[in-house]
This record gives C-alpha cells, sequence and structure tokens, in this order.
C-alpha cells in the first residue's frame, strides 16, 4: 500500500492501536524537549515519577524564555533546570546558548526521529523531516520516563509547492498563504506534509519556518521530505552521518491537496490580532510603523539575518521606528559577527538583543501605547507584546528589514538587496550544551520560588458548582494565562500564577473562583489555541475549575485539561451554549457511568434546564480523568 512520509515515520514507532483516521494511537518518542517556561514543572513531575534517568535518545532542557533576571526567580529555576538535568540524564543548553527549536535543528534533529517537546513550536523539527510534535509538559516528562505518547491518528494534508519564490519574497510569505487557505482551526486532527518540485529551492531553514508556524494552523505538525538539501544542512554542521533520505510514496493517499505557485506568492501579512488574518502586504502597504521586531525561532536563523544585514546595509532605519534583533543562537551570533553582518545591523540603528525568544514570548521590548509593531514572529495574539492597544503584524524578515527603513509597512520586491545564501560550513560550538554526569550525590537545588507540581482530587459521581467565566470562539492560552516579564517569573509557583488566570480579559475571574470555590468555564469554538503551556490547565485546576464545556477545542489543549483532571465536554446543540449565563448553577451526573461514546447529562439547576455533553474520550483519557489527572494515574500504577 502506497504511503505517505507521516504514514511512514507512524508506522515505524507505533506502539498500539491502529492506523486509522481519527483512533486513537500511541507511538514511541526517540527525543525529546523542554524549555523554561515549561520546564520547571516537566521536571517536578518526571521526578514524581520515581525513574533513575531518561529512557529516550537525546533529551535537551533549554533556557530560553525567561532569561529576563528581574528578580532571583528565573535564575533560580535556572539552576533547578541544570542540577535537575545532570542528575536525570538530560543535556542542558545554557542561557544565550539559543532558542531551543533553533538550536534543536543545528545539533540533534535528526530524520525519521520522533521529536516531542512541551513547547508547542516543536514541528519546526519537520523541516529536517522528523515527525515532531508539541505537548504539554507532562506529556513530555512521561516521554522522558520511556512511555509512549497517545495522540489520534491524523488526517493528511498534502501541499504542494511548484515553482521558485520570487525576489522579495520569503518562506514565511509560504505558510502565511497556507494560514489564509486553512486558518487557524484548518490543521486541527491534521498533519501538513509538503511536496512538490518548489520544495528543493527552500533549504532546511526556510523548511523551518513553514512547519514552525504549522502550529498556528493547529496541526498536530508539519513536514517535510528528507532530501538533498537535508543532507546539505547538516554537512554543514558537521553531522552529515545522521542523514537518512525520506520521501512519501509516487500516488500516496492524501485527505486534502493543496497547490501553491511561489511564482505568483506576494509578500503577505498577517494583520491584527490572528495569524490567519492574512493579506497581501500590497492591500495594507504605506501604514505608519512604530516597531520593527526580527528574530523568534520562526525567523532568526542565518540565512534570515544575513538577507536583512543585506538590506539594512549602508542604511539607517526611519527615525521613529524602533528596529530590535533577536537571535536563534549563539552559532548564528558568532557567524553574524565574523562574516560582518552584526556590524551591518548595529551600524544601521538597530538594537540588537540576546539568542532568545525575547519579545515574542512578551519578554521585554513592549512596543509604546497604540503602536504599530511588524514582528517576524509567529503569533500576534492581543496583548501577548505587552501592549494591549498594540497592533502586532507578522511578516516575513524582508518585509520587516524594508519596512523598518521606510518608515511605514513596505514589501521589499523593489528593494535592491541579494538573498542569503547557505554559509560554506556552520561553526560549532558545543561548550554551552552542558553533558549530564547523571551523579545522584549532587544536590537539586530548589528556589523559593518552586512550589511542588499540584494534583488533583479524583472525579466524582457528580459535579457541582457555578459558571465562573463565558467567552467566545479563538480563545488562546495567552488569553487563559498570559505570559510577559511580570508573569513568567512564576512559571514554578501554580498558587501564584493562578492570580494571573483570565487577567486580561476578566480581572476578577480568580477572585470569584475562589469566592465560589471554582466551577466551569463555557467557551465556543477551538478553545485554548496557540501555546503548549499547560499552565493553562493547571492554573484552572488549582482555583477549582473542574470541567470546560466548548464547541470545539485545539488538540494540545484539551489533552492538557486531560492530564490535569479537568473534564473537557462539547455541546451537542449550538443553542445549548446561548442559553447559559454567568454564575448559572450546573451539575453533571452519573460520571461514575462514563464511558466512550456515551454522552453526559448536564442539569442547569438555576434556568431548570438539562441538555447532553459530549467528552469524546477514550478508554486511555477516561481512566485519567477518573483518577483526577495523569500523574495520580501514574503514581496509582508505581504503587501497585
Amino acid at each position: 500500500m502506497k504511503q505517505t512520509l507521516t504514514e511512514k515515520l507512524i508506522a515505524s514507532h507505533i506502539v498500539s492501536g491502529e492506523m486509522k483516521k481519527g483512533s486513537p494511537i500511541q507511538i514511541h518518542i526517540d527525543q525529546t524537549l523542554t524549555q523554561d517556561a515549561t520546564g520547571t514543572m516537566a521536571y517536578l513531575q518526571l521526578e514524581a515519577m520515581g525513574i533513575q534517568q531518561v529512557q529516550t535518545e537525546v533529551s535537551v532542557s533549554y533556557v530560553d524564555h525567561n532569561t529576563l533576571q528581574n528578580g532571583f526567580e528565573n535564575a533560580d529555576d535556572h539552576i533547578y533546570l541544570q542540577t535537575v538535568a545532570n542528575r536525570y540524564g538530560v543535556i542542558f543548553s545554557k542561557a544565550g546558548n539559543g532558542i531551543c527549536h533553533q538550536v534543536h535543528l543545528e545539533r540533534f534533529d535528526v530524520p525519521g526521529k520522533t521529536l516531542l517537546g512541551s513547547d508547542s513550536h516543536t514541528p519546526t523539527a519537520g523541516g529536517m523531516g522528523m515527525l515532531a510534535i508539541g505537548a504539554g509538559g507532562l506529556d513530555v516528562a512521561c516521554a522522558m520516563a520511556g512511555r509512549p505518547f497517545s495522540l489520534m491518528m491524523p488526517e493528511i494534508v498534502n501541499v504542494q509547492l511548484i515553482g521558485r519564490l520570487q525576489h522579495g519574497v520569503g518562506a514565511k510569505d509560504i505558510i502565511l498563504k497556507v494560514l489564509q487557505i486553512l486558518g487557524v482551526k484548518g490543521g486541527v486532527g491534521k498533519v501538513i506534509e509538503y511536496s512538490g518540485e518548489g520544495i528543493l529551492e527552500l533549504s532546511v531553514p526556510q523548511r523551518s519556518t513553514i512547519t514552525n508556524m504549522g502550529a498556528e494552523l493547529g496541526a498536530t505538525t508539519s513536514i517535510f521530505p528528507s532530501d538533498i538539501r537535508t543532507y546539505e544542512f547538516l554537512k554543514k554542521q558537521g553531522r552529515e552521518e545522521a542523514y537518512v533520505e525520506l520521501h512519501a510514496d509516487p500516488q500516496a493517499h492524501y485527505d486534502q491537496v493543496i497547490t501553491i505557485d511561489l511564482d505568483q506568492l506576494e509578500p503577505m501579512v498577517a494583520l491584527p490580532h490572528s495569524p490567519d488574518h492574512v493579506c497581501t502586504v500590497k492591500e495594507v502597504k504605506g501604514l505608519k510603523v512604530d516597531q520593527v521586531a526580527i528574530g523568534s525561532c520562526t525567523n532568526s536563523s542565518f540565512t534570515d539575518l544575513v538577507t536583512v544585514a543585506n538590506i539594512l546595509k549602508g542604511k539607517q532605519i526611519h527615525p521613529d521606528v524602533s528596529l530590535v534583533i533577536s537571535f536563534g543562537s549563539k552559532q548564528v551570533l558568532r557567524m553574524l559577527a565574523d562574516c560582518g553582518a552584526l556590524s551591518d545591523l548595529i551600524a544601521s540603528g538597530a538594537r540588537i538583543l540576546e539568542a532568545t525568544c525575547g519579545p515574542c514570548i512578551g519578554m521585554g521590548q513592549s512596543p509604546k501605547t497604540d503602536a504599530v509593531s511588524l514582528r517576524t514572529f509567529n503569533r500576534n495574539f492581543y496583548g501577548r507584546s505587552g501592549t494591549m492597544s498594540a497592533n502586532v503584524y507578522l511578516v516575513s524578515p524582508q518585509t520587516a528589514a524594508y519596512s523598518a527603513i521606510c518608515g511605514y509597512l513596505q514589501d521589499a520586491c523593489d528593494c535592491d538587496y541579494e538573498e542569503a545564501s547557505m554559509p560554506e560550513r556552520y561553526t560549532i560550538d558545543d561548550s554551552q550544551l552542558l553533558q549530564p554526569d547523571k551523579d545522584w550525590s549532587k544536590e537539586v537545588v530548589l528556589g523559593p520560588n518552586i512550589k511542588p507540581f499540584p494534583v488533583n482530587v479524583p472525579l466524582k459521581n457528580q459535579l457541582e458548582g457555578q459558571v465562573m467565566i463565558q467567552v467566545g470562539d479563538n480563545i488562546t492560552t495567552d488569553h487563559i494565562m498570559p505570559a510577559g516579564a511580570k508573569i513568567l517569573p512564576y512559571r514554578s509557583n501554580i498558587e501564584k500564577i493562578s492570580e494571573f488566570t483570565y487577567s486580561q480579559i476578566d480581572p476578577e475571574f480568580a477572585n470569584r473562583c475562589k469566592q465560589h470555590h471554582g466551577g466551569f468555564i463555557i467557551a465556543k469554538e477551538n478553545y485554548g489555541q496557540g501555546s503548549s503551556r499547560e499552565h493553562a490547565a493547571l492554573a484552572p485546576m488549582h482555583l477549582g475549575i473542574k470541567a470546560v464545556i466548548a464547541k470545539s477545542y485545539a488538540r494540545i489543549h484539551r489533552q492538557n485539561l486531560i492530564n490535569s483532571g479537568i473534564l473537557p465536554c462539547v455541546f451537542t446543540k449550538e443553542e445549548d451554549y446561548e442559553s447559559i449565563s454567568l454564575y448559572d448553577h450546573l451539575c453533571f451526573k452519573d460520571l461514575d457511568k462514563i464511558a466512550f461514546g456515551k454522552p453526559i447529562v448536564v442539569e442547569n439547576l438555576t434556568k431548570q434546564q438539562t441538555f447532553l455533553v459530549e467528552h469524546g474520550l477514550d478508554e486511555k483519557q477516561i481512566d485519567i480523568i477518573k483518577h483526577g489527572g495523569l500523574l495520580n494515574k501514574i503514581k496509582s500504577e508505581l504503587t501497585k
């Protein structure tokens, strides 16, 4: 039988289940990655499992999000992550070494392997031909402990690229075009697989930009074949022994096929406040710009930033524009310094930041009031920049750099510059990747801000409570649990960070939950899209949220709710959402009889109405919910 590349990689890693679309399967995980914003919880969970060392081929802990040390909290997290990684056999990437996805692409990604990361942009590695999936920290901790990863067998969408990119158009414009076609819900339950003659024109860094932003489609992952371009990149990184050729069989069946003609593709822009609010730059060109931010895990490779330097060389940024640049890795920064491109960036008036996520996660560089900020990042959710009134637009590095010179939004098609080519060889320096000695006599250092992982209670036969909030479509994990320099330092302290839950759209939510001992969340479509942060489930759980009823969910957040012991349900009738109001007293009945495919009866005691909801849980997920969360289930198994 002819197989897609995705099917081949799943087949080579499947542990249980049937490769039938929509059916639950489990796959073996070869590699994991964590980052510091999600890592402390993941390693606290790993410690609670009682294993001696990680069971994966490679596991890496990165410090790349919470690097702004304004107080002791982040520095304490860093030393905890370093000491716990050393004990359990995890490689530790120090602050300043780079962003997890960029460094992993350079030094660890291997075609044909599986990667599970506690960051939603883990599919970046799909540019290398990996089956790379983002997940919550507890799922990643389980993978490090040697447990398989559970998911639904996805549908597979084929995006065929024909032609070649024209001057002024970048890989970012390709994924923005895909987002324009499919939208932020269009990839849910699907893998996006790229093919066609056009992919041979794309380097691994360009491909990784596209797979990185596949997360904004809601896709399980995105993937490119492993071919001559993959071999070139690995050889330049001194890792050619990792190469293996991988591609789909000719005439493999896909559930959907999309064709994009790169010859006809124009520079694109995502308008505020969603990555799929996309049009051509020409349609909004001339917009006055206040800030330009270039970098993040999406567009901070060596070739991206050399192209930017080529556009800026000998020119000055517009006096009304603030240009900030963050680098993907120390390797990128060193090579830019060695080739002179860094000097060109500095001479243009750009502000030089660390090799970290930085402004992408709201960690500094918030724009001014009512600003227009052009960013080469992957998300432009409301308030994510740290300035609630700012309007953030997502563009390619080419568009961003040229607009910084012009002072207004302008594509680079008419700009005279040279597109960067791949270097002869990348500079290799792994000194900031600390290899573990697995010495259990060394202390794991826990600072005072690091609190134990919170656990839920087993599911009761009946859940009662009031509606604590009612929200609309496309609620992101940024809405539920905001990021930024003020909040991120509390990622290791669920009790403290829970105070900020929903703070940007309902400042009274946390107090309301405390006053009424928790209750329920009511939502519309695509609830929990965006980041993999399990804090968006852990904090509500700490506040007493027992269940969520929505019209649909984003994949990672739904699983995070299950792992936290929060029951995720779906309305069976559209009108039932409209019948519910804030503070309505709901009662979920007969939960001792919860079973696969069987709806749950919910009684609205306030309105004296009854309606049905579906849970969509498979048998394994039902078992997790009954235990009150995945960690409770694991502890129960270890006790037995």
